[in-house]
């Protein structure tokens, strides 16, 4: 099969061999979406080497459940071991010996086919077209904050960062009714930001506050901030902007370290938390009730043969999501 692998650098191959995992499901991949952790991944993050991808949509190919074969799926990229305490629970997130589409001993999306466990499929219902389903990962992720955080109509929350991940976090803080306000520094995604009802502080490129916009970074103080810029350095802007005893969430991956002051946690007593994965089927509820507005962050959906140009285009400060029609000129 034709497939995009990493090792060491991101090539295009024509003659991958297809997933042959005992027990798994097999999936056409329709879409998939290029994220920043796939970004990272090709910077060295995780160390990963093989398929990467883990945004996707596609149609069972071939599964031991026979009710799942020709059904349009999204899939929890978490696979367990089945025995651990956590998998027990059905809950392989933290399973010590998980593998995780794309990004830890599992090959992903960026393939014709990709392989997961049936019980990690989930169908996509008509009312989703194939664009918006590439959304479920992400915006599962987005959501697991709501799950994590009690967060109400009087929470002050502010999100750094104006990108994919960001963005997404937006619309769903958005079904909260909390007063949102987004820091970041590109005009059009804060734009964009604006609806899901967010005010906005813009940075110059140097992180400092451009303007006379709405918010001032000297005086305000947010009972959660979450940090999403992708960037070592929102973390630290974070810490500045959480109120003491607030919350500070963590939803970046990056290749390399953050360097940061802990004493102000210590002192401030910041409740830290780490925030990834989510449950789709979470997702694919508001998707399907139409109460966000995922495709207004696709930049370009472009052929697989076009590998090349989408991850330059996806690394550009100016790009949201740039998506791979993974069928549009496969064999």
């Amino acid at each position: 099969m034709r497939a995009l692998l990493f090792d060491r650098q991101l090539k295009m191959i024509d003659d991958a061999p297809l997933p042959d995992v005992p027990g798994d499901a097999l999936v056409r991949v329709s879409y998939a979406g290029i994220c920043n952790t796939d970004l990272e991944i090709i910077r060295g993050y995780g160390g990963f080497t093989g398929i990467p991808g883990h945004e996707f949509v596609g149609v069972v190919a071939h599964s031991d459940n026979q009710n799942l074969v020709g059904k349009r799926v999204v899939g929890e990229i978490n696979a367990g071991c089945g025995r651990c305490t956590d998998c027990q629970a059905g809950d392989p997130r933290h399973c010590s010996d998980r593998s995780v589409l794309g990004i830890k001993n599992r090959d992903g999306a960026f393939a014709e086919f990709l392989s997961l466990p049936p019980q990690n499929l989930i169908e996509v219902p008509d009312s989703i077209s194939d664009l918006e389903a590439v959304f479920a990962e992400p915006l599962a992720a987005a959501l697991h904050v709501l799950d994590q955080v009690d967060i109400s109509s009087s929470s002050r929350v502010a999100v750094i960062g104006d990108g994919k991940l960001a963005q997404l976090i937006l619309m769903a803080l958005g079904q909260t009714g909390c007063s949102l306000t987004v820091v970041g520094k590109h005009q059009a995604k804060l734009d964009l930001a604006t609806r899901s009802g967010a005010d906005v502080i813009k940075l110059n490129a140097d992180g400092s506050e451009h303007g006379a916009l709405p918010g001032d970074l000297t005086r305000e103080r947010f009972d959660v901030v979450i940090e999403a810029s992708g960037s070592p350095t929102g973390l630290e802007l974070a810490l500045d902007l959480v109120r003491p005893r607030g919350v500070l969430v963590l939803k970046s991956t990056h290749h390399g370290l953050a360097t940061i002051d802990t004493s102000l946690i210590v002192v401030n007593e910041i409740h830290v938390i780490g925030s990834r994965c989510g449950r789709l089927a979470r997702s694919i509820a508001l998707l399907s009730k139409g109460r966000v507005d995922v495709q207004a962050l696709v930049s370009r959906c472009l052929p697989i043969s076009d590998w090349a140009a989408a991850f330059s285009e996806a690394a550009s400060p100016e790009t949201l999501k740039i998506v791979l029609d993974m069928s549009h000129g496969a064999r």
